[in-house]
């Protein structure tokens, strides 16, 4: 089986994937495409084609069988031709077909993906140069195979952004600041891993993740899970401390986490630092005492008092966005006083940017409508509060950053995701708003929503 692009995708989204889609039970794999996959699917065909209809002259060589293609792309390649569009290239197991392949002037390439997204990484301002592990794994590859037909000579691909910039990525460079290898070097990790899963030399187990939701596994996965009572279904517990804690401690389901001495786990560590590493006291105290909420307990529990503010108005608020158009669409607000309650809702007309900073306009319109400490506002994760701060560079005759900033500061505004964190536990292996609601009895009239359908139906 020949190791692909999207085989060593697969591996950077989930480690487990790579063995399931070749020897899991095919019998429990959803056929059925997620909506927001589709999505985001139908999103990536439509902006490659409209980057395609704004490219020069190129050879396309996207139409016939995978071995008529590989010879013609060979062809085209020692004939010099400048841009190259899905060719296929291929040596020994390795196979790809990269969006571009671009001449350099010393008569080698370099592959081009199009990416209907940013070509670096959202979050923090330290990573807003610092590209996506599953795009440089994909031009990893490429540049191997270019490597081994005498096709290229450095570690450099690029990406065609959301924005159609063209930005390059350097391969051999470190893959952060404080990061201890390059992002050939990462390749070259999950590169092994994969061939070894591919091969069934090696297997590795499912696991219960947020990112799980999006994947044709996920319902058999979580059987797994649930069925050997695995780690990761306690919250915050993931795959990776899962294998340290399965590894070193021979702690295999949550009723063993339960039993598990600490003093002991602690001077095991102390004698061998590579025990248990990442993994201190209070981590292990956080996660037995959840095991306990799930196995024992079997209700919530609350920790501390909750102190919350005081006050005639509560503002319930959420915002929905589309990541593929890096659009806010909408900022929805549950009013509650004493003797009303009701649902106000600012939404972008449609998907341009005048239509984004209208709503956002209206949003802070009405806000601005109400007495300054009359009001406490709940959200839920640091979501929201990221997103806006975005919202007023981008936007900042609307609302300047400190007054973002301030907005957020405020006693009166309250992240429960944080107090759901920090002062209680769930018998759940997930505290999103939508698990903790469903476990209390809400319902919802959409049989299955979720963000994820909101930009399905916006769109």
């Amino acid at each position: 089986m020949n190791i692909t692009a999207s085989i060593l995708y697969n591996y950077t989204q989930c480690p487990h994937r790579v063995w399931r889609d070749i020897y899991g039970p095919q019998e429990e794999k959803i056929q059925e495409p997620n909506p927001f996959v589709q999505l985001l699917w139908d999103k990536g065909v439509q902006f490659e084609q409209e980057v395609i209809s704004k490219t020069g002259e190129f050879i396309d060589l996207s139409k016939g069988e995978l071995s008529d293609r590989n010879l013609r792309t060979m062809e085209a390649m020692k004939d010099g031709k400048e841009l190259i569009y899905q060719g296929v290239i291929k040596h020994a197991q390795f196979l790809g077909i990269p969006d571009f392949l671009k001449r350099l002037e010393d008569e080698k390439y370099m592959p081009v993906e199009i990416k209907a997204g940013k070509a670096y990484q959202n979050g923090s301002e330290e990573e807003e140069n610092k590209p996506k592990k599953h795009y440089a794994v994909q031009l990893c590859l490429y540049v191997e195979i270019l490597k081994s037909l005498g096709f290229a000579k450095e570690n450099i691909g690029a990406i065609i952004d959301i924005e159609m910039n063209e930005t390059p990525y350097m391969l051999d460079r470190m893959m952060g600041p404080r990061a201890h290898k390059t992002w050939w070097e990462y390749y070259e990790e999950v590169k092994a891993e994969a061939i070894a899963l591919v091969a069934n030399d090696k297997q590795n187990y499912p696991a219960n993740s947020a990112v799980c939701k999006l994947c044709p596994w996920s319902v058999s996965c979580k059987k797994w899970c649930n069925e050997s009572e695995d780690l990761t279904n306690l919250f915050y517990l993931g795959r990776n401390t899962r294998d340290i804690i399965r590894a070193d401690l021979d702690i295999l389901t949550t009723k063993d986490l339960c039993g598990l001495d600490i003093g002991r786990a602690m001077e095991l560590k102390k004698q061998n630092k590579t025990i248990l590493k990442g993994i201190g006291e209070g981590l292990l105290r956080k996660l037995i005492a959840r095991a306990n909420v799930v196995v024992n307990t079997k209700k919530p529990v609350l920790y501390e008092k909750l102190d919350l503010p005081k006050v005639p108005i509560e503002l319930f608020f959420d915002i929905e966005s589309d990541p593929t158009q890096d659009l806010v669409y909408l900022h929805g607000v549950y009013e509650r006083r004493a003797d009303e309650e009701k649902f106000i809702y600012f939404l972008a007309k449609d998907n341009s940017g005048q239509s984004e900073k209208d709503a956002w306009q209206r949003f802070w319109d009405y806000i601005r409508t109400l007495g300054e400490g009359d009001y406490a506002i709940y959200y839920y994760s640091p979501y929201e509060k990221t997103t806006y701060k975005k919202m007023s560079k981008k936007y900042f005759d609307v609302i300047s950053e400190d007054e973002v900033a301030q907005f957020f500061a405020s006693s009166n505004a309250i992240d429960l995701y944080r107090i759901v964190q920090a002062k209680t536990d769930w018998p759940l292996s997930s505290y999103s708003i939508k698990d903790i609601a469903t476990y209390l009895g809400f319902k919802w009239r959409d049989e299955n929503p979720s963000g994820a359908l909101s930009i399905q139906w916006y769109n």
